[in-house]
């Protein structure tokens, strides 16, 4: 049996509302067990009362931390200091940093260069900087399944930024068919974005938010889903595009006519020459105008 991830989860009162606790330990159960619950600030402060409940509720360590100074949050270097210690300590696999606070950005590169998986959650506010030093970044607010406020416009361009991207994934990353299992898909647009989370758009699973993109098409292979960009070009005119990459592969020197149809199958696995009305497939190549046969050798036709 594979060995259950340990993550230490520690919560900065300050900068994180009460309401959200059980949303984080759900969340982190998700990835592991959590062996380390601690939430920081200044329990003598009224404005912390509602997490004195919340955590006697759920077994989370308060850890007091006055403010010594006026206008400095003491709570930041309480944190840091227990992520420290707990690092060296080597009973986790990860840590989750909860808080809204960009002054969390330098820790969550730390732990990250000691090999820590770093889950960040925080509201809305958080700064970027905190959220992209993250391994993955979940938004409170989307976790409890709130109302999203400020969407339209902004989230269509988001919408598009991410649609670029995941074009460009499957363009670097596709097989010889141009295809991209969905779930290297999604592990590689998390590593560029670990904020995202197919929740902010009001989906359940990555398979049904990809289909919010016209510009995709999917195919199913026994449990898989295969995902490639789709095509404006007709079938016919994409084998004679795929026939002619292939070709220009080997140079002038031309390609051989049954490796050829080898490749081509491999690349377009549907391709059938009597779809076509040919019985052979040197009479498709033969009459493409882009091609010439000569001795068993397939060319590109001088234009």
């Amino acid at each position: 049996m594979e060995k259950e991830m340990r993550y230490a989860v520690l919560i900065d009162a300050d900068n994180v509302a009460a309401k959200y606790t059980k949303y984080i330990l759900d969340e982190v159960s998700n990835y592991g067990v959590v062996t380390y619950k601690r939430v920081y600030g200044d329990w003598t402060r009224p404005n912390l009362a509602g997490w004195k409940s919340m955590a006697l509720d759920n077994a989370i360590t308060p850890v007091q931390q006055y403010s010594y100074t006026t206008g400095k949050n003491a709570t930041d270097s309480a944190m840091i200091i227990d992520a420290m210690d707990i690092l060296y300590s080597h009973n986790v696999d990860g840590f989750c940093i909860v808080s809204s606070d960009s002054d969390f950005t330098r820790l969550a590169i730390r732990l990250r260069e000691s090999g820590m998986h770093v889950i960040g959650m925080g509201e809305q506010k958080t700064p970027k900087p905190f959220s992209t030093a993250c391994n993955a970044f979940k938004y409170l607010e989307i976790l409890a399944d709130e109302e999203l406020q400020g969407t339209g416009e902004s989230e269509k361009v988001e919408l598009k930024t991410l649609e670029t991207a995941i074009v460009r994934i499957i363009t670097e990353n596709a097989n010889l068919q141009d295809e991209i299992n969905i779930g290297e898909l999604g592990s590689r647009l998390l590593n560029r974005y670990p904020d995202f989370d197919v929740r902010n758009y009001g989906y359940s699973k990555f398979s049904q938010f990809l289909k919010e993109f016209d510009s995709l098409s999917f195919r199913q292979v026994g449990s898989s889903i295969l995902v490639s960009q789709k095509s404006s070009m007709t079938d016919l005119e994409r084998i004679e595009t795929a026939l002619a990459a292939i070709v220009r592969t080997n140079g002038t020197k031309g390609y051989n006519l049954g490796e050829l149809k080898k490749q081509l199958c491999a690349k377009i696995p549907e391709f059938d020459v009597k779809t076509y009305g040919y019985s052979k497939f040197s009479k498709f190549v033969e009459n493409l105008p882009s091609f010439k046969i000569k001795n068993n050798t397939v060319m590109i036709s001088e234009s």
